[in-house]
């Protein structure tokens, strides 16, 4: 049994920073792994994603802003995403790929003023 449970969302200003957890229940060695988010009336979309090894993907509307990682001896995955926007409010989503998607129970982010 998968289970996938995110924590570091919160309420933060334009500009400011947050750094989202994902803990699997499961060695994460070997599998790929990503965050997504979804807004309200919009189709759930890829952020970044990361590959066991590291290597990192990331969606055009991150600008570099958010970076992507992992602890697989920990069996966490990290987004520590800075500089963020209004538009960046969503619930955020964490996915692990093993022949099945499994999905996290999401955590919501609110960028406000």
């Amino acid at each position: 049994q998968v289970q996938l449970v995110e924590s570091g969302g919160g309420l933060v200003q334009p500009g400011g920073s947050l750094r989202l957890s994902c803990a699997a229940s499961v060695n994460i060695v070997g599998k790929n792994m990503l965050w997504f988010r979804q807004s309200p009336g919009k189709e759930r979309e890829m952020v970044a994603s990361i590959v066991s090894s590291g290597v990192s993907n990331y969606a055009d509307f991150v600008e570099g802003r958010f970076t992507i990682s992992r602890d697989n001896a920990k069996n966490m995955m990290y987004l520590q995403m800075n500089n963020l926007k209004p538009e960046d409010t969503a619930v955020y989503y964490c996915n692990l790929y093993w022949g099945l998607s499994y999905w996290g129970q999401g955590t919501q982010v609110t960028v406000s003023s």
